[in-house]
């Protein structure tokens, strides 16, 4: 998942506010969606089953946005200026979901994950964790790519996008960007009709599925901007998040896997289309904003708590009528911890780090 925000250097440039308040959006039905399979693990009976595409539509606005941000820019810049900025929005919070997943473990009162891994062993994870390099071995934890937080299987595909991005989809004109999408299409396709939808991406044994996913999103959000594919129109941001919420939240059909497709495929990059051409109320502008900055924080720390859920309901077996409180209530605390993060944490970092970039650069 990615907030492109670089207030540093392009406040003077239009801001997608609507796109934001979906981000936001997505952010809050991806918690839901882990709440949930824990408490109802057949998707097919799940009302927000299909809570994980979130991760689609996440990677469609990340290629759109960066599009926007930095075609014009990047042919201008270093490498490393353009890294360095993709690193100081992003790594802080990688870093804090892993410090938050390891505390999180450490003090889990209701199942001991160390059990059986050594310090040299956990240390490892931890190291690897805020590298953000996939190391799969933790069977507790259903071999995540990352065990001490989960989510960021999505920020290394992201990582990668971005690495493509600078090296090589930058310099692409609009008609070969439209050419790869062929077989990213086909592969997005293949893979949902393989595993039966598009849920794979965080595993070891689904790690291929995860870069496929974003190659195709993140490829259709460059042709967005780039063909200037934004439909004007006045559906608004609540139409547009219901819409949004639509997609998580319809029923599983036997042919699951080519509704998912259709979605990933043509229903997202069509959100994305209409948000941002979308005009917005002064009204609601401020709760998109919002949104817009709490859904990275909110996706990069909620799971350790996913954890302490998941073990809390799996040995204590609370009974049904508490659990919609449980969740309410702790998404609401998801959504408190995130803003503290974000304002005592992310924030402050990432200002004095740009700060002390844009020094540097006055002083050559």
């Amino acid at each position: 998942m990615n907030q492109n925000t670089e207030p540093t250097s392009l406040q003077s440039k239009q801001h997608f506010h609507i796109l934001d308040g979906l981000r936001g959006i997505a952010a809050l039905a991806v918690v839901l969606f882990h709440y949930m399979e824990w408490i109802i693990t057949d998707f097919t009976k799940n009302f927000i089953g299909h809570g994980f595409l979130a991760v689609d539509f996440f990677f469609c606005l990340s290629g759109f946005v960066i599009a926007y941000a930095y075609d014009n820019r990047l042919p201008n810049m270093s490498l490393r200026s353009f890294f360095s900025s993709r690193l100081i929005r992003l790594h802080p919070l990688v870093i804090a979901g892993t410090v938050i997943g390891l505390v999180g473990m450490l003090v889990d009162p209701f199942v001991d994950h160390t059990e059986g891994h050594s310090f040299a062993n956990l240390s490892l994870i931890f190291i690897c964790s805020l590298l953000l390099i996939p190391l799969p071995i933790m069977k507790e934890r259903g071999f995540n790519l990352f065990s001490l937080n989960a989510p960021s299987w999505s920020l290394f595909w992201e990582y990668v996008a971005n690495i493509l991005y600078a090296f090589v989809l930058v310099k692409l004109p609009k008609k070969v960007l439209w050419i790869l999408l062929v077989p990213a299409a086909v592969a997005i396709v293949w893979v949902s009709h393989k595993a039966g939808n598009l849920l794979g991406g965080w595993n070891d044994a689904t790690f291929a599925d995860g870069g496929i996913r974003m190659m195709y999103s993140f490829l259709a959000g460059l042709i967005i901007f780039r063909a200037n594919l934004i439909i004007k129109n006045k559906l608004g941001f609540i139409v547009l998040s219901l819409l949004l919420l639509a997609a998580f939240m319809m029923p599983w059909l036997t042919i699951n896997w080519l509704v998912e497709s259709f979605i990933v495929l043509f229903y997202f990059p069509l959100l994305v289309s209409l948000g941002a051409g979308s005009a917005l109320s002064e009204t609601l502008k401020k709760s998109c904003v919002f949104l817009g900055n709490l859904s990275y924080p909110l996706y990069m720390t909620h799971y350790a708590g996913m954890w302490w859920f998941g073990n809390y309901f799996t040995t204590q077996k609370p009974p049904q009528e508490e659990l919609v409180w449980i969740i309410i209530i702790g998404m609401v605390a998801m959504v408190f911890f995130a803003w503290l993060v974000m304002v005592l944490y992310d924030m402050p970092i990432r200002n004095y780090l740009n700060k002390k970039k844009k020094e540097k650069m006055l002083q050559k």
